[in-house]
């Protein structure tokens, strides 16, 4: 007998909990890298504009689909940055 008889929709919420944490905790390195990268060119980064930012505010979250994960190569630190080309 399986201790999580009726417990379906409340194992996909839970799952879909830890997604949604993983990709805001993914998305706060690469909004910090990227303060810290225009900080660095010299961009006037103030607090205010900082207090604005949001990890959680991004096209690419998908909160309602599958989610597929593969292993990335983090050897060398983060990925680097798109030139948005």
């Amino acid at each position: 007998m399986s201790t999580f008889k009726g417990k379906g929709p409340e194992n996909q919420l839970g799952a879909l909990g830890l997604a949604l944490n993983a990709v805001i905790w993914w998305n706060s390195l690469y909004i910090d890298a990227a303060v810290d990268r225009l900080r660095e060119q010299g961009f006037p980064v103030a607090d205010e504009m900082c207090a604005r930012l949001s990890p959680i505010a991004y096209d690419h979250i998908n909160f309602l689909g599958l989610y597929a994960f593969t292993r990335a190569e983090v050897s060398g630190g983060l990925r680097a940055f798109h030139d948005g080309e």
